[in-house]
């Protein structure tokens, strides 16, 4: 099979520089309001007439449409709100070509994409005068310079299909070095490390040989040998995805949120954080600096953290609240992990060197796919 690599382009890409799709629009007919301003703190803001909201597609965009949007409109039913998808890094790609004139006004992305959005300088200042629920929101999770709130959050591991790995007597996961055994070759999925799956996995691989994201040597061996156990890596998370339904892969690295979703959906998944630990991924949403309408924008970051929007990621996407709000029992249990094992990540390092990782990828690690 033809060996792929990552263009220096996905360097680019991470830190901004390509397009993202659009998505449609939710519209709730009312009455029109008179025009007015509203003034920051004082809990009277008066919402835009509109409002562009740009986040992950798929299940995360489904349920944006069809019940958050809807509900924030019940509270506010003269704004217009847009719904523009695409992945994390994209759409810092196109917050930072729109830096002059931006269209839109919200994202909601992953925490390493919205730490490098914030080095190029696109998010707003947030404060708790404006959004108030932003003192509920779980220390851990906190931004750099109040440049964004987390919203939610779900921890990075292991998938694998249980049948799977029972009918080919393959090993159960409990190390990130599991990943590297011979018994996984032909059996193994993950990303290229321009996404968050395939970096965050990078960086866990030298964690569990004595490295970290300053030190990234031992990671980078590991994944050279876990390479020569695929065909390629994966593009997408819909790759994943696919390998993991058609079984051409029994085991993959992602997130718990998704590896749920997935489960409810059909697949014989088991998702395992590895006795290394594992980083937590939280979807950050951001106000993009010079927004046209920035008190729907508050607005609607402060309605992401009501305990009904929290109880809804965490009941229908499988997303941890970033509040301490109140679950079901049964959806508390399903959600639960040890805490301990939680690796925190320097962000601002893992934004600089990424480019210079994927440059190392292409040299080191892409040439020995498939071998």
């Amino acid at each position: 099979m033809k060996k792929k690599t990552i263009s220096v382009l996905s360097a680019v890409v991470l830190l901004g520089s390509v397009l993202a799709g659009c998505g449609s629009s939710t519209d709730k007919a009312a009455k029109p309001a008179p025009a007015a301003e509203g003034k920051a703190g004082d809990g009277a803001l008066t919402p835009e007439k509109q409002l562009v909201v740009a986040g992950n597609g798929a299940t995360v965009e489904q349920l944006m449409k069809d019940e958050i949007f809807k509900k924030f409109n019940e509270k506010y039913p003269d704004v217009k709100l847009t719904y523009v998808s695409g992945v994390s890094t994209e759409i810092v790609a196109k917050a930072k070509a729109q830096k002059a004139s931006p269209q839109m006004d919200v994202t909601i992305i992953e925490g390493g994409e919205q730490e490098a959005g914030r080095v190029e300088g696109l998010w707003d200042t947030l404060n708790d005068k404006d959004i108030p629920s932003m003192k509920k929101v779980i220390e851990d999770l906190k931004t750099k310079d109040n440049s964004g709130v987390a919203v939610n959050f779900t921890p990075m591991g292991i998938s694998y299909n249980e049948a799977m790995v029972k009918e080919k007597n393959l090993p159960v996961p409990t190390s990130w070095n599991d990943l590297a055994r011979p018994e996984m070759k032909g059996n193994l999925t993950i990303s290229e490390i321009s996404s968050n799956f395939g970096r965050s996995t990078l960086i866990m691989l030298a964690y569990a040989n004595g490295g970290n994201e300053k030190n990234m040597d031992a990671g980078f061996a590991k994944m050279k040998t876990i390479a020569s156990y695929m065909p390629t890596f994966a593009k997408s998370a819909a790759q994943l995805q696919q390998n993991l339904q058609n079984k051409s892969a029994a085991y993959t690295t992602w997130t718990m949120a998704r590896s749920l979703v997935q489960k409810d959906a059909g697949m014989e998944l088991k998702f395992v954080v590895p006795k290394e630990g594992a980083n937590l991924v939280p979807n950050v949403a951001t106000i993009v600096k010079g927004a046209k309408n920035p008190n729907a924008a508050k607005l609607f970051v402060e309605f992401l953290l009501s305990d009904e929007v929290q109880k809804m990621y965490a009941s229908k996407l499988y997303y941890n609240p970033a509040t301490n709000v109140k679950l079901p029992d049964d959806t508390a249990k399903l959600l639960d992990f040890d805490r301990s094992k939680v690796v925190k990540f320097d962000l601002e390092t893992v934004g600089a060197k990424t480019p210079e990782w994927i440059d190392r990828f292409n040299k080191e690690i892409a040439p020995n796919v498939g071998k």
